[in-house]
């Protein structure tokens, strides 16, 4: 199953583009076996300054045909890292080619694009930056990759 991460907003070179880097590097090395990943970064940018719903459009038209989407909101299900290996599983054994997770700009996702996806999922209650929600969700999509591997990464 391919993951695409869909997120609003460029990613400079920095500290953030090398953990993403890295995380994503080892979740296409863990999860080839598992049938999971390559994952990759596609980065939408509303240079017009139209909000939420412009910022949705450009997301809508990132998202691979047939993809199953997951939105990134603070709203969405809050869940352990095992729980979210078992849904990647289940995704996948459900025979789902492709996998979107969708993160939005400073102002979130607008209510259509959230409407459309299958599931929505939180790091939490507290809003955390895009750029760092980009980290978190490539650290824990080679995590699941690591638990559903039966490897020593994960240690609860």
């Amino acid at each position: 199953m391919r993951v695409h991460i869909c997120a609003v907003g460029r990613l400079r070179g920095g500290l953030e583009r090398a953990l993403i880097d890295d995380y994503l590097d080892r979740f296409a090395k863990a999860g080839r076996s598992l049938s999971l990943g390559p994952a990759n970064v596609i980065e939408v940018e509303d240079k017009k300054g139209g909000g939420k719903e412009a910022e949705a459009a450009l997301l809508q038209r990132a998202i691979p045909k047939g993809a199953l989407v997951c939105t990134l909101d603070e709203r969405g299900k809050t869940m352990t890292s095992p729980g979210f290996a078992e849904m990647l599983a289940g995704w996948r054994d459900q025979g789902r080619q492709d996998l979107a997770f969708v993160i939005g700009g400073a102002d979130g996702i607008a209510a259509d694009l959230q409407a459309r996806a299958d599931s929505s999922l939180s790091f939490g209650r507290m809003v955390w930056p895009h750029m760092l929600a980009r980290v978190m969700l490539s650290e824990q999509l080679y995590r699941a990759s690591t638990i559903l591997a039966g490897t020593p990464y994960h240690r609860s």
